[in-house]
């Protein structure tokens, strides 16, 4: 199993539109899939399940089916986390689904929690390493339910303890971004933050395993963490180059990500993004697609005619799904997924 988080501290780049299409691009290509919706905001759960299913899921009192309620016993003290429920998603004329961990509002107020427990995992306290490995032990239980070979993690944009405890639980991270000052100045945050928070895991995880007794009675993971590039979203073109608006806040990416998320010191040749080895996709704004896939609660590339998706809209279906294909591929060759179906010839 490899666990994968979709993270910017910058809002609106299309982070969760991201996590959505991927996972059903990954069941697309034989894996089976879990997604996790980390963030409060709960927008993943938005996308893959209807108001009416949510509205069951948050009910008025308890949520045992979301990660609220995997996480409620540590949260009033009561105990250790719940076993995880997971939804399926199927897809019926492809024959393919997802599962999903539920995603809750109120998981907002699991981040208190997880701020007091952060220093007191340096001296191997066991309450406060229970709750800051809480998701990735709900990872653990869930993949270990549905067998699955790939985790897709959706978390909020910003640098709170629900996304450190995210990350912690994290071998890879993908950073999605739009060309504008604004992610420039989010991977100017983001990346010194990560190299922080991993270099303060593994301090804590060292300290906890010098215990003996800690690993027998909790598993913690690596401090992993590990950047495997970048996805520019939603860049505006015009004869397959990116329009000046945005090409001059593009063209700055490729060295804002070495020097800032990678820590590596910038070289002149590595102030372009055409070939940029870091760069693992630009994907392109896909328009009128959106709204038809909302309406149809599909990703962008299963849309068919029956959908609304005829003419032009039908050629850009099949050029996300190609699009798609091989940003799966690509993320998957990174962090060593093998996957059953092989890329067209």
């Amino acid at each position: 199993m490899k666990t994968i988080t979709f993270f910017n501290n910058k809002g609106g780049v299309g982070k969760t539109s991201l996590v959505y299409h991927l996972s059903w691009m990954y069941a697309e290509l034989g894996l089976r899939v879990l997604a996790a919706d980390l963030d409060p905001q709960s927008n993943l759960s938005a996308m893959f399940l209807d108001e009416d299913r949510l509205e069951e899921l948050w009910p008025d009192d308890d949520h045992p089916c979301t990660l609220l309620g995997v996480v409620q016993p540590i949260l009033e003290g009561t105990g250790d986390i719940a076993s995880p429920h997971v939804e399926e998603l199927v897809d019926d004329d492809r024959g393919t689904s997802v599962h999903l961990l539920v995603g809750d509002m109120g998981l907002s107020r699991f981040e208190d929690r997880l701020s007091e427990a952060w220093p007191k995992c340096v001296d191997g306290d066991m309450a406060a390493l229970r709750a800051t490995t809480a998701f990735y032990r709900a990872l653990l239980k869930a993949a270990e339910k549905t067998e699955a070979d790939l985790v897709l993690v959706d978390v909020g944009p910003n640098l709170g303890a629900i996304n450190r405890a995210a990350l912690v639980a994290s071998q890879f991270v993908v950073v999605p971004l739009a060309p504008d000052l604004f992610s420039l100045q989010g991977l100017r945050n983001l990346g010194p933050t990560l190299r922080e928070w991993r270099k303060q895991w593994a301090k804590r995880r060292e300290e906890a395993i010098a215990k003996e007794e800690t690993l027998r009675r909790i598993p913690l993971p690596r401090p992993d963490m590990k950047p495997l590039g970048y996805v520019v979203m939603q860049h505006a073109v015009r004869l397959d180059r990116p329009v000046k608006a945005y090409e001059r806040w593009a063209r700055r990416i490729p060295g804002t990500y070495r020097e800032y998320v990678l820590g590596e010191r910038l070289r002149e040749e590595d102030t372009g993004w055409d070939d940029d080895r870091h760069c693992l996709a630009l994907l392109k704004h896909y328009r009128s697609l959106m709204p038809l896939a909302m309406e149809a609660r599909k990703p962008m590339f299963f849309l068919r005619p029956a959908d609304g998706a005829i003419g032009s809209h039908m050629q850009a279906a099949q050029a996300c799904y190609r699009d798609f294909d091989r940003l799966a591929r690509e993320i998957a060759r990174r962090c060593g997924v093998d996957l059953p179906i092989a890329a067209p010839a």
